[in-house]
């Protein structure tokens, strides 16, 4: 590293308040969206957007990922892609007349990876992400392949509803630290994208920080500390997901690391040393509303995952 971590620490505040101003360049409104997908890469972990067609999924990831100085890579995602267009494959080089094996590496390697509409791509297609989102490598043949640092699986998707889709499989659904959705704008947000986006160019964005940035801010969201009530709380709260009625398979115990890695980083975003109740109570929906399922009779109701969540919260009194 080439700065001092109190160095970095102290330009924290400043350096998001740059990223956001970048990303608002480009993408209107979105708010609570911009804000977890920024909690997601300083927790280093992966997110999944969600939302209809036409919300700025695609956009809010490839302009964060020109304001962040990382390799970026984009997967579009169809029924015939196949695992290695993703990962790589290898291929055989002949020069003098004597043959060799060459590994062609895939856009898995990189720093952040667009899958985009993933849940467009086949089962067997989206389960050659779960080792590289898991262990942060790629195994093709015989050989195992490093993945760069950091690295962050960034994946947008479309209602499961619409036609084309595929549910991801729940193993990779537990892989991914954050679910966000994406809502239509109002009146006056559609209507600043309409003065933004139908004129000759659109906004260009500067990049805010270095490879070597993200990581020291990484590691120093992680020495943000929790108090015990906080981490007996988070606990408490997954562990209620596994025994609440109308849930039949709760969340897993990668949710309650999720839960207290994501209320670091939403606190240090928001420029404090310490992790409140309203972090955990903020980061319990986009943590756990992938990692829910609900049984029959709570869907036939009509029950959604953040009500369920909602009232998880008010059961525990956060």
């Amino acid at each position: 590293m080439t700065e001092d971590p109190q160095a970095i620490y102290s330009k924290a505040p400043e350096i998001f308040q740059r990223l956001r101003r970048e990303i608002d360049k480009v993408v209107v409104g979105q708010n609570v969206a911009i804000e977890q997908l920024t909690v997601a890469i300083l927790s280093g972990g992966h997110a999944l957007l969600e939302s209809n067609p036409g919300l700025a999924k695609t956009l809010l990831v490839k302009t964060t990922a020109s304001c962040l100085g990382l390799g970026y890579s984009r997967i579009q995602c169809t029924p015939d892609l196949m695992p290695a267009d993703i990962t790589g494959t290898t291929i055989i080089d002949e020069t003098d007349g004597i043959k060799k094996f060459r590994f062609e590496a895939g856009p898995v390697f990189s720093n952040i990876v667009l899958a985009d509409e993933i849940n467009r791509a086949s089962p067997k297609t989206q389960s050659a992400l779960l080792e590289a989102m898991q262990e942060k490598q790629v195994t093709v043949g015989k050989k195992t392949y490093l993945l760069d640092k950091p690295f962050f699986l960034l994946a947008t998707q479309n209602p499961i509803e619409m036609e084309g889709t595929f549910p991801l499989p729940e193993a990779q659904l537990d892989r991914f630290l954050l679910k966000i959705f994406m809502d239509y704008p109002n009146a006056d947000e559609e209507m600043k994208i309409l003065e933004r986006f139908s004129g000759r160019g659109e906004p260009v964005v500067e990049k805010v920080v270095s490879k070597d940035e993200v990581i020291m801010l990484q590691q120093l969201c992680r020495d943000i500390p929790v108090s015990d009530d906080l981490r007996a709380a988070a606990v408490n709260l997954v562990l209620a997901t596994r025994k609440w009625e109308g849930v039949q398979y709760g969340a897993s115990p990668r949710a309650t690391i999720g839960l207290i890695v994501s209320s670091k980083a939403r606190a240090f975003l928001q420029g404090r040393n310490y992790v409140s109740k309203e972090d955990l109570h903020v980061m319990a929906y986009p943590v756990l509303r992938h990692r829910l399922i609900l049984g029959f009779e709570a869907e036939r109701k009509g029950l959604t995952r953040d009500q369920v969540i909602t009232d998880l919260l008010k059961s525990l009194n956060l």
